[in-house]
């Protein structure tokens, strides 16, 4: 690299406190500015009040601040088509834009579309065909030639929470009417409908510039609300990295069966990919299938990847906009990173926001405390969203980690905050 960096980085939850932070690490960053960012990011760069889905906007901040680097943190943007935005107006072609134009994006914007590319690149991943309202029929006789549990996923997105899992055929039927009528909008005007896999979860994320591909650490995350994995679905309520059943022959059948087939069905389908690929995998009998993919990092499972991740990543990000992926080494970190997260009570139905917050000043050594859902009142950090903090930690070792995580959620208070104790605790039997 022969020159420093400006870089504007777009969101502003968890995930971007965690790409801020480590890009904030880099000798070769002159600038970070993060769009909108929270209270967090601003310890790591300067916060800038532009909606990132504003495109013009995000095009005369560039211009204005000579941004040479910009990173999409969200979805949204993406499947809106801002890097074409960007690569179609002479004034920012020359940024470089992290985070796939809308073409590829629709790997996260239509479940069809996904499906479609794994059957036709024979990626593994589970039976489904796709339905609309006009064809009602046939889908409630695709439900009968699956067997118990169904899992129905609104084409669109759906903020998180377009994917049902029911265990009767008439429930089935009924969700499935549901999302015809308007359940998640345009996003459930298609549906797909898959044979239900058993297994164990576990996300692995890619670096690609559509050739070259750099694998991150991979790490599991907790969905559920409830301890014990029950109650309903969230955005995460923690996760842990490395992940103990994704032995290296494990990883390697991911590689071989997914990854690959991945990058190359990009390249042989002609859509130019620059960005992240978060993979969901399920892990059925020691074997990979792709539940789905996203186009950015996951929130909460950035906050244990960017810490494990050794590499400067403003050097990766500068490498993979110029092609040149092929020639970062990937360092990563031996050391367990666990994310246990805080969430207000109520959460992911009804809460109350704008609680005020203390935080303890001691806290404790190799914990990271990750800003998600907060803002600033008179200066005080306050509570403004549904998950509020991710409090990061790290060990040799799963029970490690975990301690530092549970330190850190010991030093944070507020009306009516709730986190999972059992975060990374069904990990411990693999040892």
């Amino acid at each position: 690299m022969a020159n420093k960096l400006n870089v504007l980085l777009l969101g502003s939850g968890g995930r971007e406190h965690a790409l801020a932070w480590k890009i904030a690490q880099s000798p070769w960053l002159e600038k970070l500015y993060i769009a909108p960012g929270n209270p967090g990011t601003m310890q790591h760069g300067e916060n800038v009040n532009i909606n990132p889905l504003s495109f013009e906007a995000v095009k005369a901040f560039c211009i204005d601040k000579s941004i040479n680097l910009l990173v999409v943190g969200p979805e949204e943007p993406l499947v809106k088509g801002i890097h074409d935005s960007f690569a179609t107006d002479e004034r920012v072609n020359h940024i470089i834009v992290i985070g796939p134009q809308q073409q590829g994006a629709m790997l996260e914007g239509s479940k069809d579309f996904a499906k479609a590319f794994m059957a036709r690149h024979g990626i593994p991943t589970a039976h489904y065909q796709t339905f609309t309202n006009g064809t009602f029929e046939q889908a409630k006789q695709f439900l009968r030639t699956l067997k118990p549990p169904y899992v129905l996923k609104a084409d669109g997105l759906a903020a998180g929470k377009g994917v049902v899992i029911v265990n009767s055929y008439d429930e089935a039927s009924t969700t499935l009417a549901e999302f015809f009528g308007g359940k998640f909008g345009d996003a459930s005007r298609k549906v797909v409908i898959e044979e239900f896999l058993s297994g164990i979860e576990l996300s692995v994320f890619v670096l690609t510039d559509g050739n070259s591909y750099l694998i991150l650490p991979e790490a599991k995350d907790y969905k559920r609300v409830g301890i014990g994995d029950t109650g309903p679905n969230t955005g995460g309520m923690g996760t842990i990295s490395p992940v103990p059943f994704a032995t290296s022959n494990f990883l390697n059948k991911v590689e071989e069966q997914i990854v690959k087939p991945t990058i190359h069905g990009l390249k042989s389908d002609g859509i130019p990919y620059c960005g992240f690929i978060f993979i969901g995998l399920m892990n059925v009998n020691g074997n990979p299938y792709v539940i789905e993919y996203n186009v950015r990092m996951g929130d909460p499972e950035t906050e244990v990847v960017m810490p494990r991740i050794k590499t400067d990543l403003l050097e990766m990000l500068e490498a993979c906009g110029n092609g040149k992926l092929d020639k970062v080494k990937l360092e990563i970190s031996q050391q367990t990173a666990s994310t246990v997260v805080i969430v207000s009570g109520g959460y992911p139905g009804t809460y109350e926001k704008y609680k005020d917050i203390r935080i303890d000043t001691a806290v404790p050594q190799g914990a990271i405390l990750f800003h998600s859902g907060t803002a600033l009142r008179d200066g005080k950090p306050i509570t403004s969203g549904g998950r509020v903090f991710a409090c990061t930690g790290r060990g040799n070792s799963i029970n490690e980690a975990l301690n530092c995580s549970y330190s850190l959620v010991n030093c944070i208070y507020f009306d009516a905050m709730y986190y999972r104790n059992d975060i990374g605790k069904d990990l411990l039997n693999y040892f």
